[in-house]
């Protein structure tokens, strides 16, 4: 148990280096592999010099061990259904794609968000009676608002502003949705929802939840080496959305 627990408390904590200062990042969220390998690497020491076992109650261990397997046992759940998006690339002649933002940096679209935008091209190229509309307001650090940059990127592209509708207002993806809901008949039009592959199947649920009746998930691949940290950050994603009501 030391050693695993030791093992785990590093390659956190290595995964987490390596996004600070290798990788890159759109949110502070990675510093949870830093906090868990602290926990890792303070519970292993804990057990190696008997302190676990020596020092704290039978009752209050037991406590702890029942919630950190329920806590298991519901994160693979989630998991689960969120993998179940992945796959998703939705029918062909669909009335409108609604491309959720991600960060937009001053160089352009982020990696995760130039992913989105490249699968909306490849479907509206194969589909040329499909509208788009790029939904995503400004956050504190980007230069303009993410709906403008994911126009302009489009564009750039080859894909006419004729069939470009803008909505640069939303701060997250129940605004997106809703927001975006102003430009299509929730009831009557077939909708892709594209996001990259990890949040998809939450982004759908919260569609359905906002009154999309024929809504279908487009997944963009994600970016290899930060899936774990997306993954492990749409779990708590979902279990917002769940909580408040959005899905």
């Amino acid at each position: 148990m030391y050693f695993i627990l030791l093992l785990l408390g590093i390659i956190f904590i290595g995964y987490f280096i390596c996004i600070a200062f290798f990788v890159g990042h759109g949110t502070n969220f990675f510093f949870i592999w830093f906090f868990l390998g602290i926990g890792a690497i303070t519970m292993s020491v804990l057990v190696k010099k008997g302190i676990w076992s020596g020092y704290v109650p039978l009752w209050l261990r037991r406590i702890f061990t029942i919630l950190v397997c329920a806590g298991g046992i519901l994160f693979l759940v989630v998991e689960g259904f969120i993998i179940s998006g992945f796959s998703q690339k939705g029918p062909n002649g669909l009335d409108y794609l609604v491309v959720l933002g991600a960060q937009m940096k001053t160089s352009g679209p982020s990696k995760a968000l130039q992913y989105r935008l490249d699968e909306a091209i490849r479907y509206l190229e194969e589909n040329p009676d499909t509208q788009v509309i790029v939904s995503g307001g400004q956050g504190p650090d980007e230069p303009m608002p993410e709906a403008q940059g994911m126009y302009d990127y489009l564009v750039e592209k080859g894909i006419s502003p004729e069939r470009i509708l803008l909505e640069d207002q939303s701060k997250n993806t129940f605004q997106n949705l809703t927001f975006s809901a102003e430009y299509l008949n929730r009831e009557k039009d077939a909708v892709g929802i594209v996001s990259n592959n990890f949040h998809v199947f939450r982004a759908t649920k919260i569609a359905r939840k906002a009154g999309y009746q024929r809504v279908y998930g487009i997944a963009a691949k994600g970016e290899p080496f930060l899936q774990f940290n997306n993954m492990m950050r749409e779990f708590f994603g979902v279990a917002k959305d769940f909580l408040v009501g959005n899905m």
